[in-house]
């Protein structure tokens, strides 16, 4: 009788052990993203940060070498049944994923936490809100967003006798600025200087799009690139290019490096540009400026979101949801913004004392976070990914010349409903 108390007991014993340890092992997340260089290094960072005050979960963090390439490995790994916990996605993305049925609602996390409330969700931009929430529902939360915007040379300014503190607050202001700013020359030669250039990308005729007036689709649903919104937007790039002769186009980081070695006065980037500009030394007053705006002052936010994969597993779906909602409060957001010169995705982080702090340094950056006050989002359609960069395609060939902007932009818009059609 003993004896087998005594293994009863030894069994008991042994089975609270392995219970023990199963509780107490690490929840293992897995996250793939895009991100990268400089960065990547801050993400990398935080990610620490976060496993430092949540010691029971450990973020496995698998970068891919792009988005495109990103894309292509999440579709790939939902036809096999093996996709990551959370990954990074467009809106685009998201919307085929919710129709395979393989994303965790967030609303679900939100309505069963008691400590994200109603307080939180109006503390996040509206712009964010309404680009992650899917027929009534919110799948994905913002992660890496940022808006373009406009670095300038201020000594450059100061040299054309423009005022350096002042940068050009609508198109017609901004034409007149790349007058003054380009070299005088003979008919026939190239000006050593330039006002800007352009590096031709359907995200600058977007903004453009929008502060004409127009948007990229119209109320029914229908693309409505080739509007005479859309026709004004993409004759005032071809106008500072072929009438002006202020501007001139580029490819790649062309720009940018034109940019930090004095040819060009001003650059059209992404808000996080500098980031990647202050890896080498700036010998010049740099200026941060928002967007020159027209009949509106609307600016579209780009960059990814995050998203829960369903695994089956509620301690990664919750451990998953843990990581976003830390990622994403008052604190981490001011300071991937300050360290990444994305955009805060909560208003109160401009309240902060990091976001505070960061301004006395770049005060010229709060017009900049405020443009989120008025922004826009991109269409959430799966069509979009596909239309976006074949855009690029029809705005090149109407600055090239090889179309008139008119057909152009007929030919993108149709471009982009047969997409929708498939």
């Amino acid at each position: 009788m003993r004896k087998i108390s005594y293994f009863l007991l030894l069994i008991m014993l042994l089975v609270g052990a392995c219970s023990k340890t199963s509780q107490s092992e690490k929840i293992k997340v897995s996250f793939w993203h895009g991100t990268s260089g400089p960065i990547g290094d801050v993400l990398s960072d935080m990610i620490k940060d976060f496993e430092k005050s949540h010691p029971d979960i450990d973020i496995v963090a698998i970068p891919v070498s792009s988005y495109a390439a990103l894309s292509q490995k999440l579709m790939a790994s939902i036809q096999a049944n093996k996709q990551p916990d959370i990954a990074q996605v467009y809106e685009s993305w998201t919307a085929k994923y919710i129709d395979a049925g393989v994303l965790v609602s967030l609303q679900d996390m939100i309505d069963k936490d008691p400590a994200f409330g109603d307080d939180d969700l109006a503390d996040i931009y509206p712009v964010f809100l309404k680009s992650n929430t899917f027929n009534d529902t919110l799948y994905s939360f913002p992660f890496n967003k940022s808006v373009r915007a406009y670095f300038y040379n201020k000594d450059a300014f100061y040299r054309a006798g423009l005022d350096p503190n002042y940068f050009p607050k609508t198109w017609q202001e901004f034409r007149e600025y790349c007058q003054k700013l380009t070299d005088k020359v003979p008919q026939g030669s190239k000006p050593n200087h330039y006002g800007t250039n352009f590096a031709v990308n359907e995200w600058q005729f977007i903004n453009l799009l929008h502060q004409a007036g127009g948007s990229l689709l119209d109320q029914n649903g229908k693309p409505a690139l080739n509007s005479s919104y859309g026709l004004e937007a993409l004759n005032f790039i071809t106008d500072l290019i072929h009438t002006d002769g202020t501007v001139y186009t580029v490819s790649g980081y062309e720009g940018q490096n034109d940019f930090l070695a004095g040819k060009v006065a001003m650059y059209e980037g992404s808000s996080v540009s500098i980031t990647h500009m202050r890896q080498e030394p700036i010998n010049f007053n740099m200026g941060y400026a928002p967007l020159p705006t027209y009949r509106t002052n609307n600016s579209a936010v780009s960059g990814t979101n995050i998203v829960i994969f369903k695994s089956g597993d509620t301690r990664r779906e919750q451990a998953a949801w843990e990581f976003i909602k830390w990622f994403t409060d008052t604190e981490q957001t001011a300071e991937w913004a300050t360290r990444t010169f994305y955009m805060p995705v909560r208003r109160s982080a401009m309240n902060s004392s990091t976001i505070q702090e960061f301004l006395t340094q770049y005060p010229q950056f709060r017009a900049i976070f405020e443009q989120l006050e008025s922004a826009v989002y991109e269409p959430q359609i799966a069509a979009w990914f596909k239309a976006r960069p074949k855009l690029k395609e029809f705005l090149e060939e109407a600055i090239a010349r090889k179309k008139d902007n008119r057909t152009a932009l007929n030919g993108a818009a149709q471009m982009f409903q047969n997409y929708m059609d498939e």
